[in-house]
């Protein structure tokens, strides 16, 4: 892997819940528990996993968008969460984020080059250059200098996630957070945003943490991939390997449902279906945080919590049953 970019450490996010009538503490959610990710200079590494298992709260921390309540985020060597705000905040410039839904994302009033312009406006850049930089970000994207003037409801939905692409990359980060970025868009769309986003990283080299329950997307863009249940880390590796070996019972339930092209291999093909729902992050499971819905559970999988470990294959995988080494010595 090439020089590491970033390196979160053991990060944690915890909400309070508040009830009764003093409005007091009744319960803390781990959304994310010691989640660990390294991402290199020009590197795509995808976070997945179901809905509610802590990936956009992660990817959230790391911009410094929701609070982390523990561990480390090294950026460029630096940790964001020792360092005082206004020295975090400046380095977190070099970091940018492109959203779910362009719809939400984008004040309805403004038009599209004053959207674009906001990154530079608050950077300081003066008029002329603005002007001229925010052209040259809408040809960039794929947009005539002309659409600036409209706003974003007369604009289709790939056109308005294309702007989104272009404030992103208005102060020329070095690291983006995609969250779910093509989701919101037709299925004719997607693969235009994917192949743009891939075009733009090898002409400007940034980063990517790319954030998506859909690993047949994910299969096409990513490096590695991080693979999160109920605020863990269940599996981590090269996007190739994992893909093919996957050693995670539920990394290989999440690959079981890619579809297949051929109708054929799709009937043959034997589908891992969980049962249950994700346990509630308010009261997680002892032991494995995956036990409840494990098709290969043991006994000390309830007691005993694995530890994410290599498999041999050049991927890590926290399960007792699959990869004796997590079991913590």
């Amino acid at each position: 892997m090439s020089e590491a970019l970033l390196k979160v450490e053991d990060l944690r996010v915890e909400f309070p819940v508040r009830g009764g009538w003093l409005g007091g503490t009744t319960g803390i959610v781990k959304a994310v528990d010691g989640v660990s990710i390294e991402i290199g200079r020009g590197e795509t590494v995808a976070l997945v996993g179901e809905s509610g298992c802590g990936k956009s709260t992660a990817g959230n921390a790391i911009l410094g968008l929701v609070k982390a309540s523990g561990g480390r985020i090294l950026f460029e060597g630096q940790d964001l969460l020792a360092l005082p705000p206004a020295e975090g905040a400046r380095l977190r410039r070099d970091m940018q984020v492109i959203f779910q839904d362009p719809v939400s994302a984008l004040n309805p009033k403004l038009s599209i080059a004053h959207s674009i312009a906001e990154p530079l406006i608050i950077a300081g850049m003066a008029g002329a250059a603005r002007k001229a930089r925010v052209a040259e970000l809408l040809s960039i994207v794929g947009l005539s200098p002309e659409q600036g003037r409209r706003y974003p409801n007369e604009l289709s939905g790939g056109q308005r996630q294309r702007v989104v692409i272009a404030r992103a990359l208005a102060t020329q980060p070095k690291l983006i957070v995609c969250d779910e970025p093509v989701s919101a868009l037709d299925v004719s769309i997607r693969s235009q945003i994917l192949n743009l986003l891939m075009r733009l990283q090898r002409e400007f080299g940034f980063s990517y943490l790319f954030i998506s329950h859909d690993l047949s997307v994910v299969r096409h863009i990513a490096d590695r991939v991080v693979v999160m249940y109920l605020g863990t880390i269940a599996e981590d590796g090269g996007a190739d390997i994992l893909f093919q070996k996957p050693v995670h019972p539920y990394t290989e339930a999440l690959m079981s449902a890619i579809p297949l092209p051929d109708p054929k291999a799709q009937r043959a093909r034997r589908q891992t279906i969980l049962a249950g729902e994700l346990p509630s992050p308010l009261n997680p499971p002892k032991g494995c945080p995956f036990v409840t819905r494990c098709p290969i559970a043991e006994e000390r999988c309830a007691r005993i919590r694995p530890v994410l470990a290599e498999t041999g294959h050049g991927t890590r995988a926290a399960c007792h049953v699959r990869n004796p080494a997590a079991l913590p010595g």
